[in-house]
C-alpha cells in the first residue's frame, strides 16, 4: 500500500506568512483549472473527495496542505497549488494568485519538487511554462503529468509526449549544476480514471518525500 493512502486534510492557507511551520518536505502539484490537478490527487491518494474539484473552474483561491501520516505521525506534505488559466477570475485575484504561486514555488526551503499536471489534448501552455520558469531556477525537480490520456489513441499519446519531453530540453542550460540534467524535468502519460501512469507517479513522488535527499542536504553533504 503505498504512503500516500493515509493523506488527509491538514490546513489551508491564502498567504505565504502563514505556511506550516515545519521542516517537513512538501511536494507541490500544479495546474491549469480543468486539467485535471485534483483528480490526479485523489487517485494517488486512493481517495475521491481528498482534493475538491470544483464544478467552477477558478474557485479553489487557496494553497491546501493534505498531510502524509504514519498512523498519528506527520511525516511529509502533499500541497495542492490553485487552479490557473481559468478567464471567469477577476485581475485581483489572478495577481494575487499570482504573486502567491511564484513567492512559494521559488522561496519555499521544504519544497523538494513540483507535480505538474497538463492536459495531454493541449500540451504545455504558456501558463504551464510560466510555472516551469518559476521553478526551474531552483534547481529541484519538475514532473509533468499529461493528463486525461485516455481521450487519445496510441500514436497522440507517442505525439504529445513526444512534444513535451521535447520542449522540456530548453531548460536545460539554465539549470543549476550545468546542461543536461534530465531527471530534473521528466513527463508521463496520465490519466485519473483509466489508472494509467499511476504506479510511475507514485514512485516519483515517494522517492521526493522519503529517499531523495532534499536540496539543503545536498549542500551541506
Amino acid at each position: 500500500m503505498s504512503k500516500l493512502f493515509q493523506a488527509r486534510f491538514a490546513t489551508t492557507v491564502n498567504d505565504t506568512h502563514c505556511l506550516p511551520a515545519t521542516p517537513l518536505r512538501e511536494v507541490a502539484f500544479a495546474g491549469r483549472s480543468n486539467a485535471g490537478k485534483s483528480s490526479a490527487i485523489n487517485v494517488l491518494c486512493n481517495q475521491k473527495r481528498l482534493a475538491f474539484s470544483s464544478k467552477t473552474p477558478g474557485r479553489t483561491q487557496h494553497i491546501n496542505y493534505f498531510g502524509i501520516f504514519a498512523k498519528d505521525d506527520l511525516l511529509a506534505y502533499l500541497v495542492d497549488l490553485p487552479g490557473y488559466g481559468y478567464a471567469a477570475v477577476n485581475r485581483e485575484t489572478k495577481y494575487h494568485w499570482n504573486d502567491l504561486l511564484s513567492d512559494y514555488l521559488q522561496e519555499r526551503e521544504q519544497l523538494v519538487g513540483m507535480v505538474l499536471i497538463v492536459d495531454s489534448r493541449r500540451g504545455i501552455t504558456d501558463l504551464d511554462e510560466q510555472m516551469i520558469k518559476w521553478f526551474v531556477p531552483t534547481g529541484k525537480p519538475i514532473h509533468i503529468l499529461l493528463s486525461k490520456c485516455d481521450k487519445l489513441n496510441k500514436s497522440e499519446c507517442k505525439h504529445s509526449l513526444d512534444a513535451v519531453r521535447k520542449q522540456l530540453q530548453q531548460y536545460d542550460p539554465v539549470l543549476p549544476g550545468g546542461t543536461g540534467d534530465s531527471k530534473k524535468l521528466t513527463a508521463q502519460l496520465f490519466s485519473s480514471t483509466k489508472r494509467i501512469g499511476l504506479e510511475e507517479a507514485n514512485n516519483i513522488v515517494i522517492k521526493w518525500l522519503f529517499e531523495a535527499k532534499a536540496p539543503e542536504d545536498e549542500i551541506t553533504s
